[in-house]
Order: C-alpha cells, then sequence, then structure tokens
C-alpha cells in the first residue's frame, strides 16, 4: 500500500458513499484510476466490505457488555453456536485463563442475563464473566496510516 491508497482508505473510513470524483480530488487522481485503486483495495480483502454505522442506543440496543467465555475444551471450533445468538455481534478466541471473548448488545439487563444463559448452555461451555459497559469514551477504526506490517515491507511501501 502506498499514500495514496491510504489517504482514500482514510477518506472512505469517514464516509464511504463519497463519489470517485470526489475521492480523486482528495489524491489527484482522476476518478477512473481512483475507482481502480479502491477496486484493487477490494480485491486484496484490504476493505472488507462497506457497511452503515448504526448508534446502537438509537435502535434500542444499549447495553453493552464483553463477556469472557470458560470452556473445558478448545472453542475455536466453535464459531457456528456464538453465531446463532444475534446479540453477539463479535467473538474472539483469546489466550489466557478464558477460551473466547464475545461482545454482546441488548436493550435490558434482563435480556444479558438470558443471552448468558445460552452462552453457558453451549457444550463446553464452563463459566462466564460479564463486564457491562458503563460508558464508551470513544471508538477508532484502524488508521490506515499506522503500518501494521502486513505487507511484509520495512516502510509500508508496495
Amino acid at each position: 500500500m502506498d499514500h495514496i491508497d491510504r489517504v482514500l482508505l482514510a477518506q472512505l473510513q469517514q464516509d464511504a458513499t463519497r463519489s470517485y470524483a470526489e475521492l480523486s480530488k482528495s489524491v489527484g487522481l482522476s476518478a477512473g484510476a481512483t475507482h481502480e485503486r479502491v477496486r484493487k483495495l477490494r480485491e486484496r480483502g484490504v476493505i472488507r466490505r462497506t457497511a452503515v454505522e448504526v448508534d446502537p442506543v438509537a435502535v434500542g440496543h444499549g447495553v453493552l457488555a464483553y463477556v469472557t467465555v470458560d470452556s473445558t475444551s478448545w472453542m475455536g471450533d466453535s464459531a457456528e453456536h456464538f453465531a446463532a445468538l444475534p446479540e453477539i455481534v463479535e467473538a474472539h478466541v483469546i489466550a489466557g485463563s478464558a477460551s473466547v471473548l464475545v461482545k454482546v448488545r441488548t436493550a435490558t439487563t434482563e435480556q444479558l442475563q438470558d443471552v448468558l444463559r445460552r452462552i453457558y448452555a453451549i457444550e463446553g461451555v464452563n463459566g462466564t464473566r460479564a463486564t457491562v459497559v458503563l460508558e464508551t469514551l470513544f471508538e477508532r477504526p484502524v488508521s490506515p496510516y499506522t503500518d501494521g506490517g502486513a505487507d511484509g515491507g520495512a516502510d509500508g511501501q508496495e
């Protein structure tokens, strides 16, 4: 990835509805060349998807909790069990004392308790610990300007 790709990613993260003509002005390319760059970023999997960010509170999912899941066996093969619970918006296999970390969104703490019961019913799960978020200070997307070393280049250039 070069500087132009990084600028395009930053612009799209701010507003993915920008036209190629508008994006092209920010990078000094034609709209066609800009479209081609974005297409290649999609093909390479750098841009995974384009989505609308919804305010969870506005749609009645104001309770946010992170739940660690303890298990008696490897849970890495249990993605479908966690995915079957629509209140779970993220699930991660983790290192440490727990096996899985899930991010849960519900409308009420009673609904959160129900989700915890359903998680506990998954085969191999022998415990959960929930941390309820009182206030989110900030959230940020992955910065396209920070070289995470994914491309293997020492300077982040292709």
